[in-house]
């Protein structure tokens, strides 16, 4: 069978099939939510559920050792520089980082050590600080991390970034200032996790497809959280009968940010310069002859020819797992922790929270000095305003905060971490802006979906 396009260039049977067959297993693994146990997921989220049940006694341990070897690799390339890592561009990349990053590293090296074995100070250890990291939260990216790594060539590799980025330039390009192949990463956050969007837009940024400006505007904007964890979030306050226009209030919300966040600092001002000074690997103009659909095809079936070993995907998909599991999880271990024994154990949250109070009143929010330490408490953990938030007697109050923390996207223990140990280049300062930004944008949207409802 030989299909044509617009400039009548002929597609092989063979050739289609090394696109589409690849392309269609990454989106189903990914992308395609399924009815799983009575809960609406993913395939990629079940088979990491199925790791962490089978290895749920010993991963505490497991992510401790990755941890420690990861510090191990570094303080060798930094000081005794072997000739393995001196000598491969993959594990020199992922050893020989900056100092600032190699102190994080021994940072999260320490709280894993001393979480494991509950020594020293309990505020470092306990079940809300380093223990919910260690025990729940890192544990879930090992089993995320080991999948996602494996597969993620599928949506790289053979084609389908191509094939969306010619179809939608034409609507990412003017709404969002992004390339078309930024879709994907949205949707494999929306319907999989934040974290797989970061790793999707960390690579695609690493392989010279996305700007500074562009990559860092993806990772805050679009890794966005799933549905399965909003539907956590609002049960988590009583809620969970309200969770069709919670979702619908939250998307909006989102979208919103999304159009403003691009267009004002921080992110409007990263440079569209390409990692490591590199030239661009994206042309996004449509050649003379061609529809968007036949030039996206065309570039998809010429990316999946160039994929010819099985061996070299699974050596891709090796790479990407370590590169997930020892680039990130030290770093989420240090800065999550240490976000989470300020928000646990100090009044700092409570006290930044107070500058939302009066407009929390102006906009006739019950309860407004409850929900104005919820609100900035966010930055720690996700979690934590609807932990915090389920005692105020409010069901407006109670939404506002749900709704609020799941659209403020940056949360320290996890997608904020993440990115900062990625390549994706931000800093903690920015997210810093960017959280309150994502707040004050997303609130009014919010509270007046509220009103609505209640």
């Amino acid at each position: 069978m030989i299909l044509f396009d617009a400039s009548r260039k002929k597609h092989s049977s063979s050739d289609l099939i090394k696109f589409l067959i690849p392309s269609l297993i990454g989106i189903s693994l990914f992308m395609v939510p399924i009815k799983y146990q009575g809960d609406i997921t993913i395939p990629i989220a079940i088979f990491s559920g199925w790791i962490q049940n089978l290895l749920a006694d010993y991963l505490p341990e497991i992510m401790t050792f990755i941890i420690v070897i990861t510090l191990l690799g570094t303080l060798l390339a930094k000081f005794a520089k072997p000739a393995f890592i001196e000598k491969s561009p993959f594990f020199k990349n992922l050893f020989d980082v900056p100092y600032i990053w190699a102190a994080a590293r021994f940072i999260g090296a320490v709280f894993a050590v001393i979480t494991l074995f509950q020594i020293g100070p309990e505020q470092i250890w306990s079940e809300n600080t380093g223990g919910l990291l260690l025990n729940d939260l890192l544990p879930i990216l090992f089993s995320v991390f080991l999948f996602a790594g494996l597969f993620l060539p599928l949506l790289l590799n053979f084609g389908l970034l191509e094939f969306f980025g010619a179809l939608l330039t034409k609507i990412m390009r003017p709404v969002f200032k992004l390339p078309g192949r930024s879709s994907i990463d949205c949707v494999a956050s929306w319907l999989g996790d934040g974290t797989i969007g970061v790793l999707l837009t960390s690579k695609q940024y690493e392989e010279g497809y996305y700007t500074k400006r562009e990559a860092a505007i993806i990772g805050t904007t679009f890794s966005v959280v799933s549905i399965t964890f909003s539907l956590v979030v609002i049960s988590q306050v009583n809620l969970g009968h309200m969770f069709v226009p919670f979702y619908l209030t939250i998307t909006a919300a989102g979208f919103l940010c999304a159009i403003i966040s691009p267009r004002i600092w921080p992110l409007s001002r990263k440079p569209d310069t390409y990692y490591n000074g590199q030239e661009s690997e994206l042309d996004e103009s449509i050649p003379e002859g061609h529809t968007s659909a036949s030039w996206g095809l065309q570039q998809a079936v010429a990316k999946a020819s160039t994929n010819q070993s099985l061996k070299a995907f699974f050596q891709d998909g090796a790479k990407n797992i370590l590169d997930m599991w020892m680039g990130v999880a030290p770093i989420v271990m240090a800065l999550g922790t240490l976000a989470l024994i300020i928000a646990e154990y100090t009044p700092v949250f409570a006290y930044l929270g107070m500058p939302f109070i009066p407009l929390l009143e102006l906009m006739q929010v019950p309860e407004a000095k409850a929900a104005s330490e919820t609100l900035v408490v966010g930055f720690a953990d996700m979690f934590l305003p609807s932990v915090i938030g389920a005692g105020i007697e409010s069901e407006m109050t109670r939404f506002i905060v749900a709704s609020v923390s799941v659209t403020q996207l940056i949360y320290m223990s996890e997608v904020g971490g993440l990115l900062l140990g990625s390549k994706i280049p931000v800093t903690l300062w920015d997210l810093i802006i960017i959280f309150i930004q994502r707040t004050l944008i997303t609130l009014p949207v919010i509270v007046l979906a509220a009103h609505i409802l209640f």
